[in-house]
């Protein structure tokens, strides 16, 4: 076996790998850029080598510096992670030539397989079933716009040696064909080092549903199962699970069938994904095969037991596969979340700064559920704007898909965050959908079920109760803390007022008494004479209240206010302000401050780069008309005018980093 690895990668998938081969008795190096000196993957690893700047393109895109570190820690393989170099035949043969083994296929299968256009002509070649579309690099906007034409509307402009939802755009008229186009070029140039793109039908309400696969370098492939993965945003997955709800035993073996019989074609000799989109009668289109290992991974590891990485690693050194598809067997329900640094209330813009806090729940195994939580980054990380936004891969695994979902529904309220936005709100939310709930999922979910982006619900009928009885279970605590500090509370003893309490939530006022109970406090509430029982053992500055109502777990998130407290649950966010009766009469008489006309200027959505500004001093702009463009983490935003606007001062030049809410240009 190897006795040294080198992982040609950052962040989470570095520390994922590094796990596995230290417990293998592999030792480890890592390679960082300038922005990760600090990185946890540069901690874990055994030695760690410097490669350069931050940019992607001058540091873990460069073959020679990843060969050069090779070189120099005496690495005898290169397991490269997902992204970056882990499908360019270049970087295969370059770590060949220097006696360096790829843990990853053979050349010739990334060759085949990693260019996207060149695994359809393949796939079509083998008689496997493909969306329709052009098969070859499409030169200009004037010929996109022909073959648009000639497929038929929608269709997907797609980045050819790309994924993880980079250089793609949907065009669902001819007059967004040429934005899609340059737009897909310029993120496959900046991504991926190849701005070819090919065109291809898109099929409206599809699922995306992939196929795993192993194989080994004596002709042997066998599947995993399927995973999926149509929960998506700007066609990067957020949403990943297995087996699949819509999929059964039948179409499972045909779809396994179709993946071995492309994987075997090309000889392919590693873990590998087929990817395939699924219509609503249970037909299947050969997608694209991904010659890596997936971000989505754990899922599968965790319904069949097979560690993904120990296997590419033990193909890679040229052991045969140990296990056979009789072997393989479903076990349970895998669910998993990706904790992103962005904003879902903005069409998911990315978010960049310090993770001030950062406090995921507890991994482990407890009452048939598994908690597992993928991640590369500590307390006090700074998310940049350099390379992808996700911060960790939260996955639960258990018995059946609703006792996963509730067990991720949990893991998610308990994940403490501060610092940077980010989506657990969104994700928490949609544990409870009941469209999610019940499986009935396509790549459009999210745009048809938040069309007009996301906003937190608001507290309603029996979780506004809940809320409410929590903010006044953490008062009562806050109010018995007090009592044992000198000087703080009149009496020794609690007293009426302290009992009898009104508790502000939203729009709501909910007057409770607070009595004391044999399993906890008992929340009671005048309106209907109901009381909730509220037990926990939270103490002041904890970020989350984990206990029981009425005897079921539960948890929120807990961040102190003025007078009360703000809280989140199951994607839930609202202010909850505690006061006694008569102040509670008395804050019903303050003034609301009003917030300030911003009509008037564009403002920067997100932290990022200003590459191009597309208007000038005086002119007049229609609604719909781009503005400027902004760059963060490897994704190019244009920012359109909503209305007619005449432009009255720009703010910003091009090539300027901009923060969250910055002004980019006033407005007439």
């Amino acid at each position: 076996m190897f006795k040294k690895i080198l992982i040609a990668n950052r962040g989470e998938i570095a520390c994922r790998v590094i796990k596995t081969a230290r417990r293998m008795g592999i030792a480890t190096v890592a390679v960082y850029s300038d922005a990760d000196s600090d990185g946890l993957h540069v901690a874990m690893a055994d030695e760690a080598v410097s490669i350069g700047p931050a940019p992607a393109a001058q540091s873990y895109l460069v073959i020679e510096k990843i060969v050069a570190a090779c070189r120099a820690t005496g690495a005898q393989a290169v397991h490269p992670g997902y992204g970056f170099l882990s499908e360019r035949g270049d970087f295969a043969l370059a770590l060949a030539e220097n006696g360096v083994c790829f843990i990853g296929p053979n050349p010739k299968a990334i060759a085949a397989m990693g260019d996207k256009i060149a695994a359809k002509q393949f796939a079509k070649a083998a008689q496997v079933s493909i969306v329709p579309g052009f098969l070859g690099a499409v030169e200009s906007a004037a010929d996109a716009l022909r073959i648009a034409d000639a497929i038929g509307y929608p269709v997907m402009i797609k980045a050819s040696g790309g994924g993880g939802g980079k250089g793609m755009r949907v065009a669902s008229l001819p007059n967004e064909v040429a934005e899609g186009f340059s737009r897909a070029k310029s993120e496959a140039k900046a991504s991926f080092g190849d701005d070819r793109v090919f065109i291809e039908k898109f099929i409206e309400d599809p699922r995306h549903i992939e196929i795993q696969i192993l194989g080994d370098k004596y002709g042997n492939v066998i599947h995993l199962g399927e995973r999926e993965c149509s929960i998506q945003r700007r066609n990067q997955k957020i949403v990943e699970e297995a087996p699949s709800p819509f999929i059964d035993e039948v179409t499972r073996a045909k779809m396994g069938e179709q993946a071995i019989a492309l994987a075997k074609a090309v000889d392919y000799d590693s873990a590998g994904t087929v990817e395939f989109v699924v219509g609503k009668d249970k037909s299947f289109y050969f997608l694209e095969m991904n010659t890596r290992l997936q971000v989505e991974h754990p899922v599968t590891e965790l319904v069949t037991g097979v560690d993904l990485v120990e296997q590419m690693i033990r193909i890679a050194f040229g052991e045969p596969l140990r296990i056979i598809q009789g072997d393989v067997h479903l076990r349970g329900s895998a669910i998993e979340s990706r904790v992103y640094a962005e904003d879902p209330t903005r069409h998911f813009l990315p978010s960049t700064g310090r993770l001030a806090i950062y406090r995921p729940p507890a991994e482990g195994r407890r009452a048939g559920v598994t908690l597992r939580n993928d991640a590369g980054v500590a307390e006090g990380d700074e998310i940049s704007i350099y390379y992808d936004p996700m911060i960790a891969k939260l996955v639960t695994h258990a018995g059946d898909r609703a006792a996963a979902i509730e067990a991720q529904a949990q893991a998610l309220d308990q994940f403490a965050i501060d610092g940077i936005r980010h989506n657990i709100p969104f994700l928490a939310a949609l544990m409870a959908h009941p469209r999610w709930r019940a499986g009935h999922l396509t790549t459009a979910f999210i745009a048809q079920e938040y069309p007009n982006g996301f906003m937190p619900p608001s507290p309603a009928g029996e979780t506004a109760h809940r809320l409410a009885a929590v903010a006044a279970a953490i008062d009562h605590v806050m109010n018995e803390r007090k009592r044992q500090i000198s000087g703080q509370m009149r009496a020794a003893h609690p007293v009426r007022f302290e009992r009898d309490r009104s508790v502000l939530l939203g729009k709501s006022r909910h007057d409770v008494r607070i009595e004391e109970g044999d399993d906890g406090l008992l929340v009671r509430f005048e309106a209907t004479g109901h009381a909730h029982v509220c037990a926990s053992d939270w103490g002041a500055g904890q970020l989350v209240w984990n206990g029981a109502i009425d005897g079921e777990a539960i948890a929120v998130q807990v961040r102190p206010i003025l007078n009360g407290f703000a809280l989140g649950h199951r994607g839930v966010a609202t202010e909850a302000y505690v006061y006694t009766r008569r102040e509670a009469e008395l804050a019903a008489l303050m003034p609301v401050r009003k917030q300030p006309d911003g009509s008037k200027a564009l403002l920067c959505p997100m932290p990022g780069l200003i590459k191009t500004i597309h208007a000038v001093v005086g002119q007049e702009v229609k609604a719909g008309e781009a503005l400027c463009m902004v760059e963060a983490m490897k994704m190019e935003n244009v920012l359109s005018a909503e209305r007619d606007v005449t432009v009255k001062k720009i703010h910003v030049r091009e090539g300027d980093c901009l923060a969250v809410d910055a002004v980019i240009m006033e407005f007439a």
